[in-house]
């Protein structure tokens, strides 16, 4: 990656986006010596042009933005930096500094799998999760099918609020069933993605 620092007196805008997201979180700019510590401490370091020094971003407020990968245009004279943000970007408060919502609720499956994790390899008391797996995996497989089943039953009556928890419950289930084949939900997201090629 050969970034052309000349062509903006020095400077090159850097996009800053949520790695997992995919949302634009942020627009700053970047010098030379911005790029090399960024790349070294794998933290977002910018040059302020209204400080006129480098900063890092999350330096006073504690929201850095970990670096997962950089990524320069076509020109080389753009940089696009996918992050995970550690709390809010703006200085506002708000996620983005554009005051959009940085949040999916598709990533709370990810929150689910691993709070599965934990309860599988718990040793305190007995949660729900937990005597499932205590149980082995044919306990799991079949209560999978069992809400499957009443999925498809709630489905061919009109209560949406029942089958949405039905299907809350199978999703659920689904997500023990992977942990106790140690499969990740990321695993079966990735065959999705093969077959819709």
């Amino acid at each position: 990656m050969k970034i052309d620092f000349k062509k903006g007196d020095g400077l090159v805008p850097v996009i800053i986006q949520d790695w997992s997201t995919n949302k634009v979180l942020m627009l700053g700019y970047m010098n030379e010596e911005a790029l090399k510590i960024t790349k070294a401490e794998g933290k977002v370091t910018f040059f302020s042009r209204t400080k006129n020094r480098l900063w890092t971003k999350g330096e006073t407020s504690g929201n850095f933005l970990n670096v997962k990968e950089i990524i320069s245009d076509c020109d080389n004279d753009t940089l696009l930096i996918k992050a995970e943000p550690q709390g809010p970007t703006c200085h506002t408060g708000a996620d983005t500094c554009f005051d959009e919502s940085n949040s999916t609720n598709a990533l709370f499956l990810h929150y689910l799998q691993d709070i599965i994790v934990d309860r599988k390899k718990s040793t305190a008391a007995k949660s729900y999760t937990k005597l499932l797996f205590d149980k082995g995996i044919n306990k799991i497989a079949q209560k999978v099918g069992e809400e499957a089943v009443e999925l498809v039953i709630e489905a061919k009556d009109s209560d949406d609020n029942l089958f949405k928890n039905e299907a809350a419950d199978l999703l659920f289930h689904l997500l023990v069933l992977l942990e106790a084949k140690d499969v990740k939900l990321e695993e079966v997201i990735e065959v999705l993605k093969e077959r819709h090629k």
